[in-house]
């Protein structure tokens, strides 16, 4: 699979999703070619005439002097904002930030926003940031930022407030369902941040974690699994963790997909101009740990680039999916110039999976739900009693150890004072590819055998 992408340096570093501030990115460079002689279409003359009386009403009686282009740009701003949450207005000073987030180096705390209802919310804390050992969980409504409310405030003006120097503090307002309004003081840190990691969760099974899509996750991805199968040998199984991903490149989703299909469709664009309906596909040849299941985990902060990869494995049949409903990002948003210094970001077209379904406020519902959740051991009943406890009972044969029950007793009611706090929705994707595992066909078993295979 290749992709021949010619695009000025400016441009190339637009590509990338901004943590802090943008909820997903995919550029489509083909759409900007074919955009650069649009045809001019006619103005209503009454609303323009009613734009610029306004504009000089506010030239002449604002309270203080303010310079036309300042004017003009918050008109602008205001225009893209009434549109949709993604879409916006990029200064000279949203240019430089977002550059300085595709090096993946910058001082904040690992948020990524969107907006809902006027305010800022969470897509998704990236993992072990600031944000995310401060508790900061996807859905949250941040409703202030150092005491200043945040109303009707766009994400990027928002992430600005929250970015800053390393080592200094921002306090943030949180709105969670359930719960009063609460502050958290947070120290930001230089955001960098790797988005693969990989280890064995027990022997023939992988864990995967993407969380987030860059230009090169998927060339990352790949070579993780190949140093797994070189070391381990053939797997068992695959878990693909894509919990509170918000995204990012969209060929970097199509990348990983390919790895895992070796033909089909794998995401589709649809938009209004020519140019924006494109279509991705698995090209044969590159695929790795064929025929190995996978689950793929989701949940609410999963969202765009995320949804894809998941969108995709579902329809092909490839992976199970498992958690909760996704976010619902189904849009594609395209870096439009207007000169060297100042660009749109406009949403130019939404995308689907093969099957043809829209993610757009939908999302990926999973095919097992499972929700996160807190596991306590159980002690044992006073009242539960085995064949060991029983007076008189045969001694286990020579050279097997007996178990002392009333020590095990101890162990049990002691430990049932202890919460143990585990990843619940991995130990359960681990739980269904054991199982698919277990239940393999008569021909791979010995005759006369239907347990369980233990290798």
């Amino acid at each position: 699979m290749t992709f021949n992408l010619t695009v000025s340096r400016p441009l190339a570093a637009l590509c990338l999703l901004g943590f802090l501030a943008l909820p997903g990115l995919a550029f489509t460079p083909q759409a900007l070619a074919q955009q650069s002689e649009p045809e001019l279409l006619p103005l209503p003359l009454e609303e323009v005439r009613m734009f610029t009386e306004a504009l000089e009403r506010i030239r002449r009686a604002y309270v203080e002097e303010i310079d036309d282009r300042t004017l003009l740009e918050n008109a602008i701003r205001g225009m893209l904002g009434g549109l949709d949450p993604h879409s916006s207005y990029l200064s000279d000073s949203d240019y430089e930030m977002l550059q300085e987030t595709t090096t993946g180096e910058f001082g904040g705390l690992g948020i990524e926003v969107g907006r809902e209802d006027g305010y800022i919310k969470v897509i998704s804390p990236i993992d072990d940031t600031p944000a995310d050992r401060a508790g900061i969980e996807a859905g949250d409504l941040i409703i202030a930022i150092d005491n200043h409310p945040l109303r009707e405030l766009l994400p990027e003006e928002a992430a600005n407030m929250m970015r800053g120097e390393p080592g200094t503090s921002v306090t943030v307002t949180i709105s969670r369902q359930g719960v009063e309004p609460f502050d958290l003081t947070i120290v930001r840190e230089v955001i960098s941040i790797a988005s693969v990691r990989s280890t064995m969760l027990e022997p023939g099974y992988a864990y995967l974690r993407i969380a987030q899509f860059r230009a090169n996750t998927g060339t990352d991805l790949e070579e993780e699994l190949q140093e797994i199968l070189a070391e381990h040998g053939d797997l068992k199984g695959i878990v693909l963790d894509l919990r509170n991903n918000p995204g990012g490149v969209l060929q970097a989703s199509v990348k990983v997909v390919d790895l895992f299909i070796d033909e089909g469709d794998i995401v589709s664009t649809r938009g209004r101009l020519d140019g924006n309906d494109l279509s991705f596909s698995a090209t044969r040849g590159d695929t790795l740990a064929v025929d190995v299941p996978i689950v793929v985990l989701i949940n609410n902060g999963s969202a765009s680039a995320s949804e894809i990869v998941a969108g995709a494995l579902q329809d092909h049949g490839r992976a199970i999916i498992m958690g909760t409903q996704s976010f619902g990002k189904g849009s594609v948003q395209t870096v439009l110039p207007l000169d060297e210094t100042r660009a749109l970001k406009l949403t130019t077209s939404r995308y689907y999976t093969p099957s043809g379904r829209s993610i757009q406020a939908q999302g990926i519902v999973p095919d097992i739900e499972v929700d996160d959740a807190f596991v306590t051991r159980r002690s044992r009943s006073v009242g539960q009693y085995s064949e060991s406890d029983l007076q008189g009972h045969l001694q286990a044969e020579s050279g097997t150890e007996e178990v002392d029950s009333n020590a095990e007793m101890s162990e049990a009611l002691i430990s049932a004072e202890e919460v143990l706090v585990t990843d619940y929705p991995l130990n359960e994707a681990l739980n269904v590819l054991k199982g698919i595992n277990a239940f393999k066909p008569a021909r791979a078993r010995p005759a006369g055998s239907f347990a369980q295979n233990n290798d």
